[in-house]
């Protein structure tokens, strides 16, 4: 522990599991206040009881929801000056089986959400000196797997969403995104299972490095990114991805 984050307060959504409870371990170790925001309380509950922290329950995409958990939020904490995205959802299916509701949540929940979290913490983060947001995307964002267009498309935009809010909300406020490939997470665990050994091998060999990311190598990125190490740093998108993406 180096103290990265002393004194920070930050919002973390979809803390209750994956990138974002690993990201939140790493954060409170770093000495950072925390709120910790997800849609299932017990999880975010869970990752409070290792980490510190005020828990929320929340549904990304829900506007009167976010509002009044970021107020909340920025109470319990005194205020806001860190914002890490992290809720999310995935679908792999392809254009010939995904329905037009399912492709509208998984925009709903990665995109949407992401913009409704933004929004309602900046009036905090602007008062806050050094503020930092960063948004969670994906190597889909970079180039695209053979199916799963919805989350690409979401994930895509998402990047792009945050290069836009970094140019209008600089120089008060850092927005930086990170572009994780395969991680060992539930998430990843939908899509090939963590028993389907045959599965995980042809997954790993999609990248370089021939293996999958554990999350705290994302959240150490993550790490850099909010801290003030990154001060001279806005509107990236840094890819963590084991080598499947060269950009």
């Amino acid at each position: 522990m180096t103290a990265r984050l002393a004194g920070r307060k930050i919002i973390i959504t979809g803390a209750g599991s994956g990138i974002g409870r690993e990201t939140a371990r790493i954060f409170a170790r770093e000495g950072a206040s925390l709120a910790l925001l997800d849609r299932d309380r017990a999880a975010a509950q869970a990752t409070a009881d290792e980490t510190g922290g005020f828990v929320f329950e929340v549904d990304v995409t829900d506007e009167a929801q976010v509002t009044a958990v970021v107020g909340a939020s920025a109470e319990a904490l005194g205020g806001i000056d860190g914002l890490l995205n992290s809720a999310g959802i995935l679908t792999m299916k392809d254009i010939d089986t995904i329905g037009v509701d399912e492709f509208r949540r998984v925009v709903d929940v990665n995109l949407t959400g992401t913009f409704l979290v933004c929004r309602a913490a900046l009036p905090w983060l602007r008062q806050s000196t050094g503020s930092a947001i960063v948004n969670i995307a994906s190597a889909q964002a970079l180039s695209p797997s053979l199916t799963g267009s919805a989350y690409a498309a979401s994930k895509a935009a998402v990047m792009m969403f945050s290069k836009s809010i970094a140019k209008e909300l600089a120089p008060e406020v850092r927005v930086n995104i990170i572009c994780p490939g395969a991680t060992e997470t539930p998430m990843t665990d939908q899509g090939v299972a963590p028993d389907d050994i045959e599965g995980r091998k042809a997954l790993a060999a999609n990248y370089v490095m021939k293996r999958l990311a554990q999350p705290e190598e994302i959240g150490n990125g993550i790490l850099f990114l909010m801290s003030q190490e990154a001060s001279a740093i806005t509107g990236i998108a840094l890819a963590i991805d084991n080598g499947r993406t060269f950009h």
